[in-house]
């Protein structure tokens, strides 16, 4: 059976950590660093100064005189700064306790004080001055005893095991610590590298969602307005013999452009809404069959397209996006910007395992000293984003020419799978 979890909760209602867990967390927190620490230390040199006197009072041996009293007592004022100052402690209550010993006190009662002060040592020390420091103590205390007590060979045993079991104590609570530290310190990490990840997740979603939405509303707000002018030409040619099927046709066509538009841009939208359903829920990829749409819108603008697709078979998700928004956004510059009625090319051919898309048209280009948009900016960043490289500039005939490459190769982006 699984243990019961159970919580301490205060009369205010807010729930407390278990006894238990209380004491993990103290013994695993830093005693360096631990908060209250010269209170907690003086509270536990008063708790062992008593059972000091206890044991000076009930445990059979010589009890001290009154200078013994002396120095047993001043051997345990300094375990209140034990965890500040560790190594000036362990001398401090060394030079109460050697005398006391030597003047044949009664050996047991400084014990527990000298244990802690050890402990303390090693537990806050690095292994090679707790090893010193051990084989000092061990070393005066045999010293002291064989002078003291040259008979007592068990005694000397004992002693030395005891120091030495408090040591390695010290020392394993200490490479515990550091343990339990490198755990939260790689959690802590990991967090942050999550973190960062999200972060950066998000940065290139939104970029792609900046993308698409210049694509999608550049192209579809360049063919209404295209459209919007040639309704208003045909009212104000003649008005005396308007020609309805004309105006009904171009306001037709502005209502067809408004609809792909609108559904383009749930689509693109909905990535905003998504939380976590499937991915089938933000709607199909656009791709290579979508081409012929544009060029159709673009012919309805008065472009005269001449095209030249040579589409391979199957292409991964996000060239097939990349390749459409490439081919939408230059044909939305065409139409803009190289005047009324361009010649536009487009040729689309896969070749050794890439796709080689051009768009070129015999127009004006955009006015030189205007200030650059960011089509282009976008357009360079969608083929990088599978792996390919794009071209833009004017043609030496005149005109203007974008070219790309975009390897077939490329497995799906985030961009290709949530495009």
């Amino acid at each position: 059976m699984e243990p019961v979890q159970t919580t301490t909760v205060s009369p205010t209602g807010v729930e407390r950590p278990r006894t238990g867990e209380r004491i993990i967390a103290t013994i695993n927190r830093d005693p360096l660093t631990a908060p209250r620490a010269v209170r907690n230390d003086a509270i536990l040199a008063a708790c062992t100064a008593a059972l000091a006197v206890v044991l000076a009072l009930l445990v059979d041996g010589r009890r001290p005189d009154a200078l013994g009293w002396t120095l047993l007592l001043a051997a345990h004022v300094p375990l209140a700064w034990r965890r500040r100052r560790p190594l000036p402690v362990l001398l401090l209550v060394a030079a109460a306790v050697a005398p006391y010993h030597a003047l044949d006190n009664h050996h047991g009662a400084p014990v527990p004080a000298t244990m802690v002060v050890l402990y303390t040592v090693a537990a806050t020390s690095t292994p090679r001055r707790t090893l010193l420091i051990g084989t000092v103590v061990i070393g005066t205390t045999l010293t002291m005893n064989a002078l003291t007590n040259p008979d007592g060979f068990v005694e000397l045993v004992r002693i030395t095991g005891w120091v030495v079991a408090v040591l390695f104590l010290g020392v394993d609570v200490r490479f515990y610590r550091q343990y339990v530290a490198g755990i939260v310190e790689r959690a802590e990490r990991a967090e942050r590298t999550r973190e960062e990840e999200a972060r950066r997740r998000v940065a290139e979603e939104r970029l792609r969602i900046a993308r698409d939405l210049h694509d999608l509303l550049a192209h579809s707000i360049t063919l209404i307005g295209v459209q919007t002018s040639v309704a208003a030409h045909v009212l104000a040619a003649d008005p005396e013999r308007l020609d309805r099927g004309a105006v009904a046709k171009a306001l037709d066509d502005i209502a067809g452009t408004c609809r792909t538009a609108r559904g383009e841009l749930r689509t693109t939208l909905e990535v905003l809404r998504d939380n976590g359903g499937p991915e089938e829920a933000r709607g199909p990829l656009a791709g290579l069959d979508g081409l012929p749409d544009l060029v159709e819108a673009a012919r309805l603008a008065g472009a005269r397209v001449d095209q030249s697709v040579r589409a391979p078979g199957p292409v991964p998700p996000a060239v097939g996006a990349a390749a459409y928004r490439l081919v939408q956004e230059a044909l939305t510059n065409a139409v803009r910007h190289a005047g009324p009625e361009p010649a536009v090319r487009l040729d689309l051919r896969e070749e050794d395992g890439t796709l080689h898309l051009s768009v070129t048209d015999d127009g004006t280009g955009p006015t030189p000293g205007g200030t650059p948009g960011f089509g282009l900016v976008g357009m360079r960043e969608r083929a990088r984003s599978v792996g390919g490289t794009l071209d833009a500039g004017p043609r030496a005939g005149g005109g203007f020419q974008v070219t790309a490459t975009l390897p077939l190769t490329t497995t799906a982006t985030r961009e290709g799978v949530a495009g």
